[in-house]
């Protein structure tokens, strides 16, 4: 298993995605900002207990904002190739980052 990292960090995560989510909208006033919140405060660890349960929502935590940036690039790659109707060679050749060479006129190319 790879090292979590940061819950700070893993905290900023999540509520970046929940930006994205949402868009323009206050994300602070969401349901999903306040649980979030509240479960990080609540498995703290302070100076006068070890907090197993923390590590367990750390990971947690991290799986699901992994979860949150792949769906999030998903829908940006299926919006970017998803079928748009019959296209051109030239837009094809485009969408993979090549150009189709080009005709050279004059006799016999017609």
């Amino acid at each position: 298993m790879a090292a979590l990292g940061s819950p700070l960090r893993t905290f900023h995560g999540l509520l970046r995605e929940l930006r994205y989510m949402n868009g323009v909208t206050r994300y602070r006033d969401t349901a999903a900002y306040k649980y979030i919140r509240e479960q990080f405060r609540r498995n703290q660890v302070t100076e006068e207990k070890l907090c197993r349960a923390q590590q367990e929502l750390h990971f947690q935590a991290s799986t699901y904002l992994c979860l949150l940036h792949s769906v999030r690039n998903h829908d940006m790659l299926h919006q970017e190739y998803h079928a748009k109707g019959e296209r051109s060679p030239e837009q094809v050749a485009g969408l993979v980052g090549l150009k189709l060479p080009k005709q050279p006129g004059g006799k016999g190319w017609e």
